[in-house]
């Protein structure tokens, strides 16, 4: 280590020596380490020197990125470098410690002479110089290009030749880390024209003028360097020196550094110090001690500037050189050692002139001394002929020994690969089309279909589904013509060359970026020149036009290659997988996912065509999710904003990345970068990846002359700010009309993205603002923003039609306050000699802190790779066609609002099964009021009616608190995407409040319909209690009369003596006549009631006919009167035949609701028709077709009530005749004789009185409880089969099974009668899952268990119980059990009297008659068929599953497919799989032929559609809303989307047209190839079951 340094003063030198004296004293104990060891240990790189330090590692985001800790130890200063460089902040180079040690030095106030001249302050600091030599040491080629970037960019000094540490002097000459250095400058030559130079630096000849020091020197050279290059107005520090903060401290590794900086001229002579450019070195040291350097400078400058305070004539150091270099000798006359006779013989020996010696004299101040330094300096510019490329320098550097950063192994072969490439390019146009063929106007033509393919704009006259079949074709050839091509030289070099190893693989990208930077450049800058020259001449219009599409196409960067590739991936996808071509290119994506990982930018939308590539990124993305495995989370930033407003720079700046953009063009389309997150971090963020999406600017400059420019930025927007977490809006508040169009565009992305689901948070950045106050004097502006953003929110929401959208806060949560970011201009002074300003720098650090703030603030659900490529895909998709918010479809959103159903479903279905028990339960203590049973305390019947209701409406106002808490619980958690779908909440919360409303109805009729009957029976009931009291009367005193005689009677005597007695006891009895009701007269009441509000012709058509001659014929429909004139434009026979299909299926419903009705055996009640007449105006509802037509509904409900009043009547008089009181004696007449001889006999009946009891008491009612409660545990059991869950899920699989099956009439039956089928369906999956499967045993069996347990329990708490005789005891049972088991009053009445068996003994014995019916019962339930077993269930289960599966039962108005939408009470019905029309019937009116069109392909075309709800009048289907509002039908997500529905209609084409008696569809020729397997694809893509 030198002692002296060239910055200081003499006494600076001295402090030098005095430190290493120290130096060796005390660091003996690292003697053996070499200094650059021993430095990189202090600063904690030394495992970097060997494994270099890459630029992913210093691009990750840790907390170091944004916290503001400054360093507090030295191994903390590389780092805190590396940050303030990477943001381009001037001050990088304060590399000082703030250690507790120094902050407390201040504390000792004595005063102690000796420690403050012995003491350094700078003992402990480290010269800038040393890190920067360390870290370019310790750091691979890419992070030294980038370093070096950065330093040039603060105009800092860049290393030059970087000494390699060690005491061998060896140094390397850093051509590579240079090469990225890119400079802008206007010579004088060019000042007139205002034209520009922008060159490599590495590759511009430029006079190189150098400064060194010989021997100790008081001037500090880079001192006055830094006043050489700086203007009065303004200083800079370009190179450390000796005054600046730590430049003092000793160098312990830079001794040797050559710096090396430019002055580039802007062309304003006031400004520029040298009117041409100058490269300037810096040799730090001796160059004594540093002689191969000295002579390296010597030998590539045009002069050399030796600093020196004394000479030695000895010395042969100057005069030895073999340099092209002039030499100039700067000294200072002041200095003690000055020799002025030393200087004479040197100049002597040297021949040199006065003006090749300059000398700083007492006389002379330090500017003046300046101003001689700067004239020589450009005396030698202005005249030299020594001009020398960086990049030639190489030569004289291998010559001396002096390695070349560029030599590497895999940096030449990677320059080779690059060049061989680059090499053949001549004209950039016929490249691109010769090379890069299939990327130009095949791919523009490609994007074309694709999006006419879903907006439809060309159709015609044409049918829509030949339409897009054409479309397809010409898609097939356009791929087949793209496969014609053979892979280009280029590609296939440029595939090899990726192919190769990592390191290899980085360095030919970026040698490819740099040729291809600079060929674009060298074209671009003739183009501009001829563009110039023609427009000082206005006729030269359409040459500029050519030049000006030249411009545009003449941009060629590696983006093309990966674009071709993309290109070439995607036209292998369409050949067979069985192709060589196709198998031979699958690499391709993990290639680039690889890439993408390596940190280089993916191409995300191709800029040129406006397309995203969605097979090539798609591919990517999935193989980049298997190669990061589990650790794929990301979140995702990105920028928005006018072109050229910096908004690259700021990603720059922010992040350190820098995009793959060609030369001399701004952005184009979207890019997309992946940066690591540190591990520490990842925990706090949730993620493990950021990444960064940088797009062109919208309102560009090329593309506003296009037509679609607004569109083109629209969708741009809305793609990215779609898959944003945090989007950035860089705007400027100076051009308020340019920012309207943006703010419009921007508003219209989010407003999109929150009515589907995504919240992206919004940060609005405004540039060029430099004042301190700018926060609070941009407060009114920041009104005015807000005011503006309300504004384009509201015409935003008009144009979107979702009008509820009136505030900016609507759509995004957004703080005027906090929302927004100030930054000043980018550059401090003038360009191209300006540095990057500091609160430039320092306001986007604050910008980034809040950026990652933001982001770990965020609650939505995070995405994974995979997610993100959904969303992608998705929102594209969306985004091609015109109405992107009714064009949106998902899969995350699909599975998100299908787990939100199967949720929502399980607590409904918790809520109906409780309520159902409840409601058995009650009725079972109705049943039971009243009699030995009966639980309730309460006497009067209406007063436990009225207690019911009121504990009905309790238990179901908690469960409805129960499932709106459920509701908000639900959408209150983070995972499973819930904040897609939290639109739907207000939805599913009505649905909650529905289904309580629907229940608590039904739970009351239900109530009132079981008291009405208990009321009804209650005079029968005292009448036969009173009868069989009479008749236990007169038989105990016929055995008082039988035992008086005191004669043995045989049983045949007894018999014939109690049948007389018998005959007259009856005689005496009186039976009213029963009240019978005419329900023909209460439903007529009711149908009256209900046709009310439907008009004269109703009420005419209802007096016309008698209810008891109606439904006595089978129903047969006919358009009658004023429908059959509307019917004019339609085809009549195809209206009949769907009336007919209705009427047929309300009918078969009705009926089989009063089937087990009758099946039940219980009285008729009023509910009953109630409920048939709310069945047919459900259905009638469901299909406006039919409720329109007046006389269709009169008829069919007179059709109906008529057939369901008889079978009603007739239900009513059987039960009235099984309850008649002398029938009812007559029945048990056996039974009391038989109890009348053991009486008289006096016989033991305690084992034939408790068989009685079970059989004819405890049987039937344990019977009625297991078939209460199986139908519940079969739709449970039926619950937990997936096609069940949700609606989506049903429709999925019943489609699914239609597939497999392939049965035309299956099909017929789905499409015409598809409520019907769907019931039947059900039916046939329960009896398929029971019939095979002991599970309905197993229910069985366990509410036989459950009946039987509650009986034990009943006898065993009535045994404990203090009795009177075995009724009490009965009693007690009957009453234990009053709540659980219906037991028949008639069979328990009966079975009281003449009962004189033993109490204990019939305790005993009934519990063993207990067991004996649990076994016979087990046997009978073991025998029984699954079809006896269900039509004996109260509640069917194919009933409750189709009202579950069947939803709103709406079908799409045009193709008649079901809503599946989730929640009861959903405004807007939706179904995931649209068909042809022809399978509902529709067909051409002249042609009779069967429609092929799909309604989700119809509502985004021009065609129109004639219905009754258009008055029969033309109606465009763009705008079916405005007739249907209460309908979505999303367009196709894809061309394959309804494969299933064209697969199924080419196959059955004919069958469907014999049926519907109409001709044969013209089936599109692309329909005929679809497979099965497609079809079933289809299928799953359609409904997201992938």
């Amino acid at each position: 280590m030198d002692s002296s340094e060239e910055e200081g003063e003499v006494f600076f030198d001295a402090l030098d020596a005095s430190f290493d004296q120290e130096l060796k004293e005390t660091d003996s104990s690292r003697c053996d380490k070499t200094p650059l060891e021993s430095f990189l240990e202090d600063l904690g790189l030394e495992q970097f020197y060997k494994k270099k330090l890459s630029l992913s590692q210093i691009l990750q985001i840790d907390k170091k990125t944004t916290d503001d800790e400054p360093p507090r130890c030295k191994a903390d200063l590389p780092w805190y470098f590396l940050k303030k460089l990477m943001m381009v902040n001037v001050t990088a180079r304060n590399v000082n410690c703030t250690s507790e040690c120094k902050c407390g030095e201040l504390e000792n106030t004595g005063f102690d002479l000796d420690h403050l001249m012995s003491s350094s302050d700078s003992a402990d600091a480290l010269n800038p110089l040393d890190i920067v030599t360390a870290l370019f040491l310790c750091s691979d080629g890419f992070v030294q290009q980038e370093l070096a970037l950065k330093m040039s960019m603060c105009q800092f000094s860049v290393p030059l030749l970087l000494p390699a540490g060690c005491d061998d002097n060896q140094s390397t000459l850093m051509v590579w880390a240079l090469r990225d250095i890119v400079k802008k400058y206007r010579p004088k030559s060019l000042s007139e024209s205002k034209g520009f130079i922008e060159d490599r630096i590495v590759l511009s000849e430029l006079p190189l003028i150098s400064f060194v020091r010989l021997g100790e020197c008081s001037l500090s050279k880079s001192e006055i360097l830094n006043k050489l290059l700086s203007s009065s107005q303004q200083y800079h520090d370009t190179f450390v020196h000796h005054n600046m903060d730590c430049g003092d401290s000793p160098r312990r590794i830079s001794n040797g550094l050559a710096e090396i900086t430019w002055y580039l001229p802007c062309g304003n002579e006031n400004i520029d110090i040298f009117s041409h450019p100058v490269a300037l070195a810096n040799l730090r040291g001796d160059i004594a001690s540093f002689e191969t350097q000295f002579s390296f400078l010597c030998q590539t400058s045009a002069a050399v500037f030796v600093f020196f305070d004394s000479l030695d004539p000895e010395c042969k150091l100057l005069t030895n050189q073999n340099s092209k270099a002039e030499i100039f000798l700067v000294g200072n006359q002041q200095s003690g050692s000055f020799s002025p006779d030393a200087l004479k013989q040197v100049a002597a020996g040297m021949s040199l002139t006065n003006n090749n010696i300059i000398l700083k004299k007492k006389s002379i101040n330090e500017a003046d001394f300046v101003v001689r330094l700067r004239k020589a300096v450009t005396h030698v510019v202005e005249k030299t002929e020594v001009k020398m490329r960086i990049e030639q320098m190489a030569e004289v550097a291998h010559e001396l020994g002096i390695l070349v950063d560029e030599d590497s192994a895999e940096c030449q072969a990677a320059k080779k690969n690059a060049d061989n490439i680059t090499a053949e390019i001549k004209d950039i146009l016929k490249y691109k089309e010769d090379q890069l063929p299939l990327q130009g106007q095949i791919w523009k033509d490609l994007t074309s279909l694709e999006k006419e393919e879903v907006r439809l704009r060309q159709v015609g006259d044409q049918k829509i589904e030949e339409y897009k079949s054409d479309l397809q074709l010409q898609k097939n050839e356009l791929r087949k013509k793209q496969n014609s091509y053979e892979t280009s030289t280029a590609m296939t070099s440029f595939i090899s060359a990726l192919s190769s190893h990592a390191l290899e693989r980085c360095f030919f990208l970026k040698w490819m970026r740099i040729n291809l930077d600079n060929m674009s450049r060298i074209k671009l800058s003739g183009l501009r020149e001829q563009y110039k020259e023609k427009s000082k001449n206005a006729e030269n219009n359409e040459e500029i036009r050519e030049i000006d599409r030249q411009l545009s196409s003449s941009s060629l960067g590696t983006e093309h290659f990966f674009r071709e590739m993309g290109q070439i991936y995607e036209a292998s996808r369409a050949l067979p997988e069985t192709h060589s071509s196709r198998e031979q290119f699958d690499h391709l994506p993990k290639l680039c996912a690889q890439l993408l990982l390596d940190g280089f930018p993916l191409e995300l939308v191709d800029g040129d065509a406006s397309n995203i590539p969605l097979s090539w990124v798609s591919d990517v993305l999935s193989q980049l999710n298997g190669l990061v495995g589990p650790k794929n989370r990301i979140l995702v930033v990105t920028v928005l904003g006018v072109q050229s407003t910096g908004k690259s720079t700021l990603l720059n700046t922010m992040f350190g990345v820098q995009f793959a953009v060609s030369s001399g063009r701004c952005t184009r389309g979207a890019f997309m970068l992946l940066i690591r997150v540190d591990e520490e971090l990842k925990e706090e963020l949730d993620c493990d990846f950021m990444m960064i999406i940088d797009t062109e600017g919208l309102k560009s400059p090329e593309l506003t002359q296009l037509d679609n420019s607004y569109e083109h930025d629209n969708e741009l927007a809305t793609l990215v700010v779609g898959l944003s977490d945090v989007t950035i809006i860089n705007i400027a508040m100076e051009n308020s009309t340019e920012m309207k169009d943006i703010l419009q565009i921007v508003v219209h992305a989010f407003l999109r993205m929150k009515e589907v689901g995504k919240k992206p948070k919004c940060y609005f950045v405004h540039q060029n603002v430099s004042d301190v106050s700018a926060h609070e004097k941009n407060l009114r502006d920041r009104k005015l923003l807000f005011q503006q953003l309300n504004e384009m929110t509201q015409a935003a929401a008009r144009m979107e039609k979702k009008e509820q959208n009136k505030s900016f806060t609507d759509v995004m949560a957004y703080d005027p306050d906090t929302g927004n970011c100030y930054i000043p201009g980018l550059w401090t002074g003038n360009p191209p000699m300006a540095p990057v300003n500091t609160g430039y720098s320092e306001a986007v650090y604050e910008l980034k802190k809040n950026i990652v703030q933001l982001l770990g603030n965020t609650d939505s659900s995070l995405n994974n790779v995979l997610e993100f490529k959904e969303w992608m895909t998705s929102l594209w998709n969306a985004v091609k066609h015109e109405n992107f918010l009714f064009s949106f479809r998902n899969s995350l959103v699909a599975d998100a609002y299908v787990r939100l159903c199967t949720e929502f479903k399980k607590w409904e279905w918790e809520f109906k099964k409780e309520m159902y028990d409840w409601v058995t339960n009650a009725e079972t203590q109705i049943s039971n009021f009243g009699t030995l049973a009966a639980k309730s305390p309460i006497s009067d019947l209406a007063e436990f009616h009225s207690y019911l209701k009121s504990e009905a409406v309790i238990v179901m106002s908690d469960w409805e608190s129960k499932l709106l808490d459920n509701v908000t619980r639900y959408f209150k958690q983070t995972g499973g995407h819930v904040y897609l779908v939290v639109g739907y909440k207000e939805e599913f919360a009505n649905s909650a409040r529905s289904l309580r409303k629907q229940t608590e109805r039904s739970v009351l009729d239900q109530l009132q319909a079981a008291v009405d009957i208990k009321q009804g029976m209650a005079t029968l009931d005292r009448i036969k209690e009173n009868h069989t009291k009479e008749i236990e009367k007169a038989v105990c005193k016929l055995i008082d009369v039988c035992r008086k005689k005191k004669v043995q009677m045989s049983d045949g005597e007894l018999e014939v003596k109690f049948d007389k007695m018998w005959t007259e006891t009856l005689s005496k009895l009186s039976f009213p006549k029963q009240m019978v009701t005419d329900v023909f007269a209460n439903v007529t009441q009711h149908l009256r009631a209900n046709l009310a509000h439907r008009g004269s012709q109703a009420h005419q058509m209802f007096h016309k006919k008698s209810l008891k001659d109606c439904g006595k014929e089978p129903f047969k429909y006919k358009a009658e009167g004023l429908f059959r004139k509307m019917l004019n434009y339609f085809n009549i026979e195809k209206h009949t035949k769907i009336m007919q299909e209705n009427a047929d299926f309300i009918i078969e419903t009705c009926a089989k609701y009063v089937d087990e009705k009758q099946n039940q055996k219980n009285n008729y009640h009023d509910t009953y028709i109630e409920e048939i007449l709310q069945i047919i105006d459900q259905h009638l509802e469901t299909n406006g077709e039919l409720k329109k037509d007046t006389e269709f509904e009169v008829s069919l409900k007179l059709h109906i009530c008529g057939f369901v009043a008889r079978k009603f009547q007739k239900m009513h008089e059987d039960f009235l005749q099984q309850k008649d009181p002398h029938r009812c004696l007559l029945k048990y007449k056996a039974k009391f004789c038989a109890d009348f001889k053991d009486v008289f006999h006096e016989r033991d009946q305690c084992q034939k009185k408790a068989e009685e009891f079970v059989n004819k008491c405890l049987k039937p009612a344990v019977e009625q409880f297991v078939n209460s409660h199986m139908g519940l545990s079969i739709v449970d059991e039926m619950l937990k089969k997936s096609e069940f869950s949700t609606r989506v899920e049903f429709q999925y699989c019943i489609l699914l099974d239609l597939l497999l099956e392939q049965n035309f009439s299956d099909y017929l039956r789905f499409t015409s009668s598809y409520e019907s089928f769907v019931k039947n369906w059900i039916l046939q999956k329960i009896q398929e899952h029971f019939s095979s499967s002991s599970t309905t045993f197993e229910f069985e069996n366990r509410h036989l268990e459950k009946s039987v347990s509650h009986i034990n329990d009943a006898i065993q708490t009535a045994k404990t119980q203090s009795r009177e005789n075995v009724q009490t005891l009965v009693e007690d049972i009957c009453r234990g059990l009053g709540d659980k088991l219906v037991i028949s009053h008639d069979a328990l009445g009966a079975f009281m009297i003449l009962n004189n068996a033993d109490q204990d003994k019939f305790a005993d014995s009934l519990t063993v008659s207990v067991k004996d019916m649990m076994e016979t019962l087990r046997e009978e339930f073991r025998s029984s068929t699954f079809e006896d077993k269900l039509q004996r269930l109260h509640l069917q289960p194919q009933n409750e599953l189709f009202k579950r599966v069947i939803g709103c039962g709406r079908q799409c108005p045009f193709c008649g497919v079901p809503c599946e939408a989730g929640g009861a009470a959903h405004t807007q019905h939706r179904a995931s799989l649209h068909r042809p029309q022809g399978l509902g019937r529709y067909r051409g009116i002249y042609t009779e032929k069967l429609c092929t069109d799909i309604c989700s392909s119809s509502v985004v075309s021009d065609i129109c559609f004639i219905c009754p709800e258009t008055n029969n009048k033309r109606h465009p289907y763009k705008r079916y809303r405005e007739i249907f509002p209460n309908w979505d039908i999303l367009p196709d997500g894809s061309l394959q989307a309804s494969d299933y529905w064209k697969y199924i209609m080419t196959k059955y084409n004919h069958n469907f047209a014999k049926k519907y008696f109409a001709k044969p569809a013209d089936i599109p020729q692309t329909w005929r190839k679809i497979t099965y397997q497609q079809a079933e694809e289809s299928l799953k893509k359609s409904f997201y079951m992938q």
